[in-house]
């Protein structure tokens, strides 16, 4: 059962935690996000765009660069949160005991997966900030309006940092993550308005893409990105949040049956 009445702000202790270890290996984890974009940019825009020309999005006809641009920090987000509340957080839970010795303290495991979750998703804002200043100087992305990514990136974070908890509190080994890899997150990166709009689908593959996170995400980077969008940006932004609470509390109850029952 979830206690909710043994949650506080304690929960930031185990942020900052996360936050000191990482400052030991932040340069490592700092290119990723600074050379991604431009190697996307690179290849798609070299090899690609001549090949598709332009692509109909919204209300508007992009290159297919411009297209793919914004959706490369929505894709960031989910792989930043998702890798870190399942290999990252299996790892801290199995491993090196970690999650063993902070439930020997006054912290409460709800405390403790939260604290994880907004530590993914903090990864996720740090990630999406590069990739959002390097897209910016290659004219990819309109300033200062796309700056209200970095608010986007953290819901984002928040809901994939979610999911990933959710499958690290069910997933019996370490090897077995390449499941929901497979299973899950693959899929939603290759069919999610990613590389091309949703709209192109089938009509019977439609709503399995709308109903992905990613598609959603993808669609706010475009908004605040480009200024268009296939789907009202409230409808993405509430979808998001009730995702990310949802599979909070999914994620909740898996990892109090693993750790405490």
């Amino acid at each position: 059962m979830i206690r909710l009445d043994v949650f506080s702000w304690r929960f930031l202790r185990v942020w900052r935690r996360n936050l000191v270890v990482y400052q030991k290996i932040w340069k490592v984890n700092f290119l990723t996000p600074l050379f991604e974009p431009l190697f996307y940019i690179l290849a798609f825009g070299l090899g690609f765009s001549g090949l598709i020309g332009g692509v109909h999005y919204g209300a508007k006809e992009l290159s297919y660069t411009a297209f793919i641009a914004p959706a490369l920090i929505a894709t960031a987000v989910m792989w930043n949160a998702f890798f870190e509340t399942t290999y990252g957080s299996f790892v801290r839970m199995y491993y090196q005991k970690t999650f063993d010795g902070m439930l020997a303290t006054p912290l409460s495991l709800e405390e403790i997966i939260v604290a994880e979750i907004f530590w993914s998703a903090t990864k996720s804002v740090g990630a999406a900030t590069i990739m959002l200043a390097v897209l910016g100087v290659l004219g990819f992305v309109a300033l200062p309006s796309g700056l209200v990514l970095i608010p986007v990136a953290l819901i984002g974070g928040l809901a994939f940092g979610a999911i990933g908890m959710f499958f690290t509190g069910v997933t019996p080994t370490i090897d077995m993550f390449n499941l929901p890899i497979f299973l899950f997150i693959t899929p939603m990166f290759l069919f999610s308005g990613t590389f091309f709009p949703v709209s192109n689908l089938p009509g019977w593959v439609q709503p399995a893409a709308l109903a992905f996170p990613l598609y959603h995400l993808a669609e706010l980077s475009r908004r605040f990105s480009i200024g268009t969008s296939e789907t009202a940006p409230i409808i993405s932004l509430v979808y998001l949040i009730l995702f990310f609470l949802f599979f909070t509390f999914l994620a909740l109850a898996a990892m109090r049956r693993r750790l405490i029952q």
